[in-house]
């Protein structure tokens, strides 16, 4: 194979007449697949793109590829000091790009020995969740949430359901109070979608987060902040805050787009839907396919070369910046010649990233997403769309592909929840009073009813 012509920055020269593509802007967002693409075709496994600000990169297309950058940190760094653009200034503070590539004291922004004592600590104090317990949580908000709109006869599932659960289970599993989950989704959604008052956002969560470092420093309890606190590590308060900021935001903003991705094909294609309520296709098997599909992050930024290397034909320079290229990834035609065809109990997707800094609550957001939406059709089985499929819209930014809203109608209902729903010793608390402390919300009533799998009860319609 004959060596592509590169720049002087070393970047490979794109063929004549076809310049470097923009992973942002109007093109990238209104079809972001048929980009990937374009770029495979015109560029193979690896391409040559521009992100904000026309900063160059390279997009990692094939799944060999992205598994080869994701397991071979000595190849491809995560630290983003790396950056040679960060390093020449041309990131400056209130670059786009900032928030998500400045370096910070987190685990994913480290390689070697400092890598595996931060995520050693994520990872032991994640696994010691019960999954029971977890699940009965997830029943427990989800239920809730539907009670809020079981007597209308409509919802909207992306702002009524999809995004509060993730948060409001989070925000349980981290300590916080219940009545934290709303304004925390509201401030995840603005500091996600880097919008003016985002600066304002992350504020708000530092001070909340700061404040319940402070109090299970005084008062422990079995939950995720605790266990980091009292990890042998001995980690910083900073590392803590920071820590629990990642997880609270990834868990929000993958497992929220997984449940409306989940739910919009099962509204969407018949054929989907009557795999599931035929037992051909289990929920967890539906996810799977979700997750090949559609994976809640498209692209994850990113790595950072290491030394001068080569990656699928083309010449990485020290310093460049590459971003793996998940829902790429996960088409690539060298694994998956016919995309249609289904990939049931297939768990190689790149989904949750891949090598030492693959996602380490990927089964918490599994667990949310299986067990809160059996909620959500077990209570409402008639869900049907509300408009005309053709009219759904997603917002697009770099790294994720979001349904804005998900508006359906079903045959309204009297609020029905089992009083076993709630979390064993999972009694409601308001937040402390001070600066940032959000409104306590509306308690939700909860009564019993009779639950059976959604599908049993379609049949039985």
């Amino acid at each position: 194979m004959s060596t592509p012509p590169t720049d002087q920055q070393g970047f490979a020269a794109p063929p004549p007449g076809c310049p470097a593509h923009r992973l942002y802007g109007p093109e990238a967002e209104a079809d972001p697949t048929g980009l990937y693409e374009k770029l495979r075709a015109e560029h193979g496994a690896v391409a040559p793109v521009l992100v904000q600000g026309d900063l160059p990169a390279w997009l990692v297309l094939g799944h060999r590829e992205n598994l080869d950058v994701a397991r071979t940190p000595s190849r491809f760094s995560r630290d983003p000091r790396r950056w040679r653009d960060m390093q020449e200034g041309n990131v400056p503070p209130d670059h786009p790009l900032t928030p998500v590539a400045a370096w910070q004291p987190v685990c994913n922004f480290q390689d070697g020995p400092e890598h595996e004592r931060l995520r050693g600590a994520v990872t032991e104090s994640l696994e010691r969740f019960d999954r029971r317990g977890v699940r009965r949580y997830v029943t427990r908000f989800a239920n809730q949430l539907i009670d809020a709109f079981a007597e209308t006869g409509r919802a909207d599932l992306v702002r009524d359901f999809a995004e509060p659960l993730p948060m409001l289970v989070m925000t349980q599993l981290v300590g916080m109070p219940d009545s934290y989950g709303p304004r925390l989704v509201e401030a995840a959604r603005d500091m996600i979608k880097g919008t003016e008052t985002a600066v304002s956002s992350n504020a708000y969560v530092t001070e909340a987060l700061q404040q319940l470092v402070e109090r299970k420093r005084a008062a422990p309890g079995r939950d995720f902040t605790s266990w980091l606190l009292e990890h042998s590590t001995s980690l910083t308060e900073a590392e803590i805050i920071e820590h629990l900021r990642l997880v609270l935001i990834a868990a929000f903003e993958t497992t929220a787009n997984l449940i409306a991705n989940t739910l919009r094909l099962v509204l969407t294609d018949r054929r989907f839907r009557a795999n599931l309520s035929g037992g051909h296709m289990t929920l967890p098997d539906a996810l799977e396919q979700v997750l090949w599909d559609e994976p809640p992050l498209t692209t994850i930024l990113g790595r950072w070369a290491t030394g001068d290397t080569e990656l699928g034909g083309q010449r990485i320079k020290a310093g460049d910046m590459l971003l793996l290229g998940l829902a790429a990834g996960n088409a690539d035609p060298e694994i998956r010649p016919d995309p249609t065809l289904p990939v049931h109990g297939n768990r190689s997707h790149l989904a949750f990233s891949g090598g030492p800094h693959e996602c380490p609550g990927q089964d918490i957001g599994r667990a949310i997403a299986d067990t809160g939406i059996d909620a959500l059709l077990s209570r409402l089985p008639d869900l049907e769309l509300a408009v005309h499929e053709g009219e759904l819209h997603w917002d697009a930014s770099l790294m994720s592909r979001h349904l804005v809203a998900l508006p359906v109608t079903f045959t309204p209902r009297g609020n029905a929840v089992t009083a076993s729903s709630r979390a064993p010793g999972a009694a409601r608390t308001q937040p402390p009073s001070g600066a940032g402390a959000p409104p306590a919300p509306a308690l939700l009533h909860e009564v019993r009813t009779v639950r059976r799998s959604w599908w049993a009860r379609l049949l039985g319609r």
